[in-house]
């Protein structure tokens, strides 16, 4: 393991260069990486298995580490029983138009404010940035009484996914995110399309939106799992069973439905995100680490 001769660690480099200190070396590794991998799955790992088990022995004290006997039809009732293929599909459509939301306005502020640089765009990007200062619960008040009675239009959103899709599209941490990458894009590619006669317009298109597929993806992704895992918000703005996410809809039918069910019903929820997270896991490191980037 090279290291450069001024880097200090809390194990030397003539240490680990000897038997004990290179023993002692891996075995803290070890440590570390099983206790970490432990605090990570654990929760994954009770949630799989405490949908196989039956009502009595997911509830016993201390809890059986393995189920003593599967019930994978646990799964069908919670399919069944909570009507998921519903809940799934709404939790779908409002992920969807979350992302094109978020895809559009974002990536044009975000242009706006790197390559355009409009009058007080600091200023603006700095009152972006402040939100984030402000806690997500502070702001659900005024945001519930601005969708129960849109400004100027005067339109109840209750119900509505644009209720849903509106308070996402002002993000400004992906606006920020977004911003740093086309900041790393070359300033010479700009001006060779001013050079050619393109406009801003076609320039975003034809020469930025290509170069972003990697941020655009991370975008992309956040939107989705805000969407998924969100809880008051949904429930707060889709009273009707019909236009339910799936985590709220989940928690309305756990009152009369029995645990196993509803963990196995919390297992079939998790699974697109997994699957979402494990076939774009590189996009979201080279999105995230291409940005800081220049050149």
């Amino acid at each position: 393991m090279a290291q450069d001769s001024g880097t200090r660690t809390l194990i030397s480099h003539a240490q680990l260069r000897r038997g004990r200190g290179r023993a002692l070396y891996w075995t803290l590794l070890a440590v570390v990486v099983v206790v970490f991998t432990l605090v990570f799955l654990g929760p994954l790992y009770w949630m799989v298995t405490g949908a196989l088990k039956s009502g009595q022995e997911i509830a016993q004290t201390p809890p059986s580490l393995f189920p003593k006997d599967p019930q994978p039809q646990n799964y069908v009732d919670a399919w069944h029983n909570l009507d998921l293929a519903k809940l799934l599909f709404n939790t779908f459509y409002y992920a969807a138009g979350a992302v094109v939301f978020q895809l559009v306005l974002d990536t044009a502020a975000a242009y706006s404010l790197s390559k355009l640089r409009p009058v007080f765009g600091n200023v603006i990007l700095a009152l972006m940035l402040s939100t984030l200062m402000i806690p997500a619960m502070v702001l659900i008040v005024p945001q519930y009484v601005t969708v129960i009675d849109l400004p100027i239009l005067h339109i109840n959103l209750l119900d509505s996914p644009f209720a849903i899709w509106l308070p996402l599209v002002a993000n400004a941490f992906n606006i920020f995110l977004l911003k740093r990458f086309f900041d790393s894009i070359p300033e010479d590619l700009m001006a060779a399309a001013r050079i050619d006669g393109a406009t801003p317009l076609r320039t975003l298109w034809s020469i930025i939106l290509p170069m972003s597929r990697p941020i655009l993806g991370v975008v992309s992704i956040f939107a989705v799992t805000a969407v998924w895992k969100d809880f008051l918000w949904p429930k707060l703005v889709m009273p009707s069973p019909e236009t339910r996410t799936v985590s709220v809809g989940i928690y309305a039918f756990s009152g009369g439905t029995p645990e196993n069910v509803v963990v196995a019903a919390s297992v079939i929820a998790a699974i697109p995100t997994v699957i979402v997270f494990l076939i774009f896991q590189r996009n979201i490191m080279s999105g995230l680490t291409t940005g800081s980037l220049k050149g």
